[in-house]
């Protein structure tokens, strides 16, 4: 299940003043300091999905929580790292300077510590499965920001835009493995050259990982083999400036796709 797999947001939409994603201090101050107000669950999500509110000092929002207690054993992820991944892949996103991932922190919850997402509520007029096959500039950039974590689940019902031009993507727990498992149905650029701001935002990223505040973010959040496979990634990505091929031991779509 994910942000995108409804029509519309449960009950309890905020009211007040309204934090948007793009004002990134003010939706991270949100995240971290708001009170979480419980308003519903998304029942189809494999690991507790928790759509709630959140307000502080007049500025609220509605938000993604998912507890470390909610996350479900997976056989190629150590236990409970689900949520520390998801803020791995939002700090990438940063460095990158996309804005690929809403703001999202790790923070305590009526449940325990886990991450906390701002909500960003899909265009309900827009078509995904074509959006996905697409050459939308946004999907580009989603798919080469999936190569650099290493995302293992980019679902069609993964991609969030909210009719301003913009991709949102979400769902980001199973990022950052040592192993190559890029899953994803954004392939129709495989082999293809990168775009020179392609090639501009890995040169971001990778010197923020060169002793940067991303590497000792990352550090806090992954372990050291994670955070040195995507410096190689990295560097792979700007040595060869083509967008990766699908990996040929590992399925390259995700089950379902949607």
């Amino acid at each position: 299940m994910t942000q995108s797999s409804r029509d519309r947001a449960p009950a309890g939409d905020p009211s007040g003043d309204r934090v948007s994603p793009r004002d990134v201090p003010a939706a991270e101050r949100l995240l971290l300091a708001g009170r979480l107000s419980i308003e519903g669950r998304l029942v189809q999500a494999s690991n507790a999905t928790l759509y709630c509110t959140i307000e502080h000092d007049g500025v609220s929002a509605a938000c993604v929580y998912k507890p470390v207690a909610g996350e479900r054993p997976l056989w190629d992820f150590p236990d409970g790292t689900l949520a520390e991944r998801e803020v791995a892949a939002y700090e990438v996103s940063k460095a990158m300077g996309w804005g690929t991932v809403p703001p999202t922190v790790h923070r305590d919850g009526p449940y325990g510590p886990g991450m906390v997402q701002l909500w960003v509520e899909p265009d309900p007029d827009t078509d995904l499965v074509a959006l996905s096959r697409s050459d939308d500039d946004a999907i580009r950039r989603m798919s080469v920001f999936d190569a650099v974590v290493n995302n293992a689940d980019r679902k069609i019902g993964h991609l969030l835009p909210p009719g301003d031009g913009h991709v949102y993507g979400c769902d980001h727990g199973v990022c950052f493995s040592v192993e190559y498992k890029l899953r994803t149905v954004l392939w129709q650029w495989r082999g293809k050259p990168l775009t020179s701001e392609a090639v501009e935002a890995l040169g971001r990223v990778d010197r923020a990982l060169r002793g940067g505040p991303l590497a000792a973010r990352l550090t806090e959040l992954l372990t050291e083999e994670e955070v040195d496979a995507t410096r190689r990634r990295v560097e792979l990505m700007l040595k060869h400036r083509i967008h990766p091929y699908p990996p040929e031991d590992w399925p390259a779509i995700p089950w379902p796709p949607l």
